[in-house]
């Protein structure tokens, strides 16, 4: 039996606990039809979906022709060559690709780029409200933190961020064929740009991941020109879309919980572990890429055939009842913490570190500078994109002066007595 979900609705958007735990009635793996995708099975727990990611050898991200699952013959070269990336590729040619930058993503690298994450968001929560009050904040903040940092990272002019942010708005308005053929005319636009850049490093050399790929492209390293240009847009894209949502969703649900806002406010030093609950809460990636079975399998007891297409479903796996303990409650202070936000097995994000950093010093760095912060509008009013596999808020319309209101003093009073009563 096929599970009819709309997966871009807002209703599931808005809570997506309670349409996981009815399609997980359904079964572990349940097959469906994905837009954009068609005919898929997907998994709805925890075990079943850190099965089909750690399986690299029987679910596969290219047919058995090559080609990577979910192309289409009629796709331009360009989108191809862009689509071509470690995150499309299978053994060994992934860590082929993911052994060039790896370097780069290590913790003790990203950390030693704390301190100017950290002054890049202070400076953004300073000019938050320049322009007046109240703001968007996914365009004025939380969009811009994660591409300022990876574009520092690649070495990229910062006079062309404007252009990085329309890219970055046609990404996340993908919600079907007439969005995705804009989205084609941006990928188009974006090739030509990461071309240019590639070869301006080429000639002039320069600081960065860029340059990094160009000199290993000079010593002879096995990367390919269209390789390198996939790899640069997958750094620039995957390495801000997903955070910019991690940081908006994140800021949403402190501005419409008074007490938990309460609680980190009262000591950042637990923002690193909010952020985890954050990740598992909000799940920005809701999806994985679509594999193809290379054999007849059993996962988590259903039986799926040679062929079959099957898509994880990380926000499932983070709802688990199995595994978290009321997985539909925020709960800022869960520990163990198991949630696959960032995937498992050799797919494992490269730039986790980056994100859990980014997302910390973006909260801190607004609700520290503005600590009257609030919605600009009624929590009800906040709409997700219709986009399917990402949970993106649209907007963030928020204000200077949205805290302290009589309503939401005595929400926080209720939420500190049932905390202390429980």
């Amino acid at each position: 039996m096929t599970a009819r979900l709309d997966f871009t609705s807002e209703a599931f958007f808005r809570d997506p606990a309670k349409a996981i735990a009815t399609l997980r009635m359904s079964g572990p793996v349940v097959a469906t039809r994905f837009p954009l995708v068609g005919d898929v099975w997907i998994t709805t727990t925890h075990d079943a979906t850190a099965q089909v990611l750690k399986d690299g050898t029987t679910f596969t991200l290219r047919k058995e022709d090559g080609d990577v699952a979910g192309l289409r013959w009629w796709m331009p070269r360009y989108v191809r060559t862009i689509a071509n990336n470690m995150l499309t590729m299978d053994e060994p040619d992934h860590t082929r690709l993911r052994s060039i930058v790896d370097e780069a993503f290590r913790r003790r690298a990203i950390v030693a780029m704390e301190p100017r994450i950290r002054a890049i968001a202070d400076d953004l929560a300073d000019e938050l409200f320049a322009n007046g009050s109240p703001v968007d904040l996914v365009q004025r903040y939380a969009r811009i933190l994660p591409l300022a940092v990876i574009s520092e990272l690649l070495g990229l002019p910062p006079a062309d961020r404007p252009r990085f942010i329309a890219w970055a708005n046609t990404m996340s308005s993908l919600t079907n064929a007439v969005s995705f053929f804009r989205l084609l005319f941006a990928f188009r636009k974006m090739r030509a740009y990461l071309e240019r850049q590639l070869q301006i490093a080429r000639l002039k050399g320069g600081e960065g991941l860029i340059a990094e790929l160009v000199q290993v492209e000079r010593e002879g390293g096995q990367i390919t020109p269209d390789e390198m240009v996939s790899m640069v847009f997958l750094l620039l894209a995957a390495g801000s879309e997903t955070t910019t949502h991690l940081i908006s969703g994140s800021a949403y649900e402190l501005l419409r919980n008074p007490g938990l806002r309460d609680w980190l406010e009262g000591d950042w030093s637990r923002v690193g572990l909010a952020v985890e609950e954050f990740l598992r809460f909000v799940s920005p990636v809701q999806f994985s890429k679509p594999r193809y079975g290379r054999r007849d399998v059993e996962v988590d007891g259903v039986r799926l055939k040679k062929g079959d297409r099957v898509m994880v479903m990380l926000a499932a796996a983070n709802m688990d009842p199995t595994v978290h303990d009321r997985p539909e409650k925020l709960d800022l202070e869960r520990k163990p913490n198991r949630h696959l936000s960032f995937g498992t097995g050799i797919h494992f994000c490269l730039g986790h570190q980056l994100a859990r950093i980014e997302a910390a010093c973006a909260l801190e760095a607004l609700f520290v500078r503005w600590p009257k912060l609030g919605l600009a509008v009624d929590p009800a009013a906040v709409r997700w994109r219709r986009r399917p596999g990402l949970r993106a808020i649209a907007n963030l319309p928020v204000s200077t002066e949205g805290r302290g209101t009589p309503a939401a003093r005595a929400e926080a009073m209720i939420d500190r007595s049932l905390t202390a009563a429980g």
